[in-house]
């Protein structure tokens, strides 16, 4: 939340990109059924208040908040040690889980300006003319991806979202 008030209130060179992890899980989320690992990232997951101003920086339209993800693809025995690596492997999963967020609150039609467009405005670049189609069609997250000897968890591993990437 003081992030949100500190980029909201500054000059319009200061901007922030929002992970979605941090739009999806508050502190607790890390021991939602014992210690998760692989939700272990720096910054550290904050309270649910301040997940909930996240929330509403990232669906508000405010062109200062844009996305970023945190490719933290970290090899399953680099998380689950005694010093696991910081970093949600969200990459795989992305654009359907923003996606999931913004339909929550009623913004999907601001989506695309946090994902797509605020992001080259800010830093003075042509936006990217490639798109990508969301649709509501349920599907299930892998285990692992990676190869048998480095495994990969994504985020929400084994767990049903509602929106997919169409591959064309």
């Amino acid at each position: 939340r003081d992030a949100v008030d500190f980029v909201t209130d500054a000059p319009d060179r200061v901007a922030a990109t929002i992970t979605v992890h941090h739009l999806l899980m508050n502190r607790n989320s890390m021991f939602v059924g014992g210690l998760r690992p692989h939700h272990y990232c720096l910054p550290i997951i904050k309270r649910e208040e301040h997940r909930r101003a996240l929330v509403g920086a990232a669906t508000g339209g405010n062109p200062k908040f844009f996305l970023g993800t945190d490719s933290a693809p970290h090899p399953r025995g680099a998380k689950e040690s005694d010093c696991g690596c910081a970093g949600v492997y969200s990459a795989p999963v992305a654009p359907e889980l923003y996606a999931e967020v913004f339909d929550q609150v009623d913004a999907l039609g601001r989506l695309e300006g946090f994902a797509s467009l605020h992001g080259p405005k800010f830093y003075r670049l042509p936006a990217n003319r490639e798109t990508i189609t969301l649709s509501r069609d349920e599907w299930q997250v892998p285990d692992v991806l990676g190869t048998d000897a480095e495994p990969l968890v994504p985020l929400r591993a084994g767990q049903k979202l509602r929106w997919r990437v169409e591959r064309g």
